[in-house]
């Protein structure tokens, strides 16, 4: 019997310990290792803190904030899944440190990336401090893969936080903008980072004959060369002027389930003598995910008004009930009270066969503004959201301009 006790007790003190441990509240420097060899590091910051009793994890880039709390602490394993994107970590607690994988559950292959994050660490980059370092702020006209064949243009803004070398910026192009980019100067160097949750971007640069040389990486798959001139006058193609109706008097026809199965076609009853917004999006895409957040905002304006928004979601899966199982990740998490139809259809190809009145759809995000017949009145290819600043300001200012005018077409 007594052995029994002391084995009973042995148990309860094995499954106390599995479950004593948790997350230490406080600032983590997390690091996504993309080349192990060569040392190369993509660095971003979170925080931890704690809720009813629950671990929350809030990742830092610039102003913006992610709040992940779909974690599960089992012994020494901590495991969280990212908001909205279908992507997770996999780590084991290590005293106050975490080391495990970054898994993006979008693609089959180089899906995976080595993670570690420090406790106690605040600083994204670690360099010494330096009073001679280049300034970088301003609007620099870019260049991505320049000299080669599918070389693009951008807009580089670049902003030092309270006059230190600390900066904050983004990257403008026909298509988005990169968001939320977070790093500094040190010396003549730049360096900048994001994580997302979808993006893993990393940008190192240095300062050279009055141009910003650099490189830039996306996870472990992509690299290409970028090179910047400061230039406050460069403007990118309109935003308004890639995707065109290819016949002016043409109208836009589709059906598609909604998150029920029910078939939505822009006939139905709901939408008649209403002007519409069309939004081709997937719950994948950052810059959709910043844009129906303001959509939704406008949505909830607009809507007593008349306005109505449907989201055509191209999705990472033909499957019904994964895209459903994401969009409704994305309904939750956002609020969102318009219309979101399941195309079952996969990237931009597939999307310009579904519309096929316009010459192309060229990115995710693309909106088209409906008039109350249904016209086509506008359409707007990329979404530079808040990270662009001054940028985006100007955008609201076009959209709801453009809104009000729709109820008097």
């Amino acid at each position: 019997m007594a052995n029994k006790l002391k084995l009973l007790f042995v148990c309860f003190f094995i499954i106390s310990t599995m479950f004593s441990k948790k997350l230490k509240e406080g600032p983590y420097r997390g690091v996504l290792i993309l080349n192990e060899e060569s040392g190369l590091e993509l660095p971003f910051n979170f925080n931890v803190i704690y809720k009813n009793k629950k671990p929350i994890i809030i990742i830092k880039n610039g102003d913006e904030r992610i709040v992940v709390d779909e974690i599960n602490i089992k012994g020494d394993s901590v495991n969280f899944k990212m908001p909205i994107f279908d992507t997770e970590f996999k780590t084991i607690l290590i005293e106050n440190n975490l080391v495990g994988l970054w898994i993006n559950n979008y693609k089959t292959s180089k899906n995976k990336i080595k993670f570690k994050a420090t406790f106690g660490e605040e600083n994204r980059f670690l360099f010494s401090n330096s009073n001679n370092n280049q300034d970088f702020e301003g609007r620099w006209e870019t260049d991505f893969s320049p000299g080669l064949k599918d070389s693009s243009k951008a807009i580089g803004v670049f902003h030092h936080i309270e006059k230190t070398n600390y900066i904050t910026g983004t990257f403008l192009t026909e298509t988005g903008d990169y968001r939320y980019l977070e790093g500094m100067s040190h010396e003549n160097k730049l360096s900048l980072s994001t994580f997302d949750g979808y993006h893993a971007y990393l940008f190192e640069a240095e300062f050279k004959n009055e141009k910003i040389i650099g490189d830039f990486y996306s996870g472990i798959s992509y690299h290409e060369k970028w090179i910047a001139t400061l230039n406050t006058n460069f403007k990118l193609v309109d935003a308004e002027a890639i995707t065109f109706l290819k016949n002016k008097d043409a109208q836009l026809n589709f059906s598609f389930p909604d998150i029920n199965k029910k078939l939505i076609t822009l006939t139905d009853k709901k939408f008649e003598n209403k002007p519409i917004i069309i939004q081709i999006m997937g719950t994948w895409c950052p810059n959709c995910l910043d844009e129906s957040v303001y959509f939704s905002k406008l949505y909830k304006e607009f809507n007593p008004k008349g306005l109505e928004i449907i989201a055509l979601a191209f999705e990472k899966t033909n499957d019904f009930e994964k895209s459903r199982s994401q969009v409704l990740r994305l309904i939750k998490r956002l609020s969102i009270d318009y219309t979101i139809l399941i195309t079952q259809q996969t990237g931009k190809e597939k999307a310009s066969e579904v519309l096929s009145a316009l010459n192309k759809i060229s990115s995710f995000p693309t909106s088209i503004f409906l008039n109350k017949q249904h016209q086509v009145v506008k359409i707007h290819t990329g979404f530079n959201g808040p990270a662009t600043g001054n940028e985006f300001e100007i955008y609201k200012q076009r959209t709801e301009t453009i809104i009000k005018s729709l109820f008097a077409i």
